[in-house]
């Protein structure tokens, strides 16, 4: 049987353990705090996934070494932002020759460097063992055991195949892919326009505003995951138009919520306060934007959801300034 070892007990974390426990593989947890651990070991997870059953099997441990005792798969499910430091403490206990999954959405502040690029630089953990899994996947949905698919992208194809084996449940379905980049530029970005779809929703604006943000945020999002070196083809798929319809309009998505709450007039600091979980796109969207500028690309959008963020703009203006763009091919 494979063993798998989930770092993270947020929803998406707990919601994915379900899916490798639910695919037949055995999984322990590791959760930072004591509560969340007991009620995992309980069968629960009330503090992110209230009222769902978690499948028996899975064990919790606030020991990140019975963790990842033995694991063949070593899955990594926490805030971007703390990737780095969790590594730290994590990369000795991650045994040599495990696949090292992220499920993380982001570029670090800083370095602009991906979530993979972390994992191999502080885990040293080399790229063929590095896998991305993205694709439209609402942690509760998912948990719900709701029919899903996602990506399971790797460098190497062996290893993504083992990996989406693993995770294969009779609701949850894995296409595997070798683009890294384009997977993760898809996952991390969509976070940017959702903040943005939310603040139009929060002014008022209808479906056809937000189809016009989404539809501009994919062509943001491909220029820039091209210009990094990844397949334009990835965001026609699951982890890029998939997860970006799936972040974009459910009202599960936080990011859309919190851009919601910003096109409502609340400030950024009083959306934080009441904003229980990690909306990534709130600190990745600054780190997203040095890395278009890095490379030469133009991302409006991101540029403007940054401005909102942390330079005070308000939704309105944002609206105003990206409708008196200078016209232009829409196509290049």
């Amino acid at each position: 049987m494979t063993t798998a070892a989930v770092f993270g007990t947020g929803s998406w974390g707990t919601a994915f353990a379900a899916v490798l426990a639910d695919s037949g593989t055995s999984v322990r947890m590791w959760g930072r705090r004591p509560e969340v651990v007991a009620q995992v070991n309980a069968g629960c997870n009330e503090d992110y996934l209230p009222g769902i059953s978690l499948p028996p099997g899975i064990l919790a441990t606030a020991d990140p070494e019975e963790a990842g005792a033995d694991a063949d798969i070593v899955v990594l499910a926490v805030p971007s932002q703390t990737l780095r430091a969790n590594l730290e403490t994590w990369g000795p206990v991650i045994p040599g020759g495990a696949a090292v999954v992220s499920l993380m959405k982001g570029v670090e502040l800083g370095t602009t460097k991906r979530m993979s690029e972390v994992i191999s630089e502080v885990g040293a953990v080399e790229p063929d063992r590095v896998v991305v899994v993205s694709g439209p996947n609402l942690a509760r949905e998912i948990a719900q055991r709701q029919p899903a698919a996602s990506v399971v992208a790797c460098a190497d194809a062996h290893t993504a195949e083992r990996v989406a084996a693993a995770c294969a449940a009779p609701y949850f379905r894995p296409y595997t892919n070798t683009d890294v980049v384009g997977t993760e530029v898809g996952g991390a970005v969509k976070n940017v326009i959702a903040l943005a779809v939310g603040m139009a929703e929060g002014l008022g604006m209808g479906d056809n505003s937000k189809a016009s943000i989404i539809t501009r945020g994919l062509a943001e999002t491909t220029r820039l995951g091209a210009a990094l070196g990844g397949d334009p083809s990835t965001f026609a798929g699951l982890a890029g138009i998939g997860d970006l319809i799936a972040t974009c309009m459910s009202p599960l998505s936080r990011n859309r919520t919190f851009g919601l709450n910003l096109g409502r007039g609340m400030a950024v600091a009083e959306v934080v306060a009441v904003t229980r979980q990690t909306a990534e796109g709130v600190k990745s969207c600054e780190s997203i934007l040095e890395l278009a500028r890095n490379h030469g690309v133009d991302v409006p959008i991101t540029e403007q959801v940054a401005a909102v963020v942390h330079e005070g703009r308000t939704p309105q203006q944002v609206v105003e300034t990206l409708l008196s763009r200078a016209r232009k091919a829409e196509v290049e």
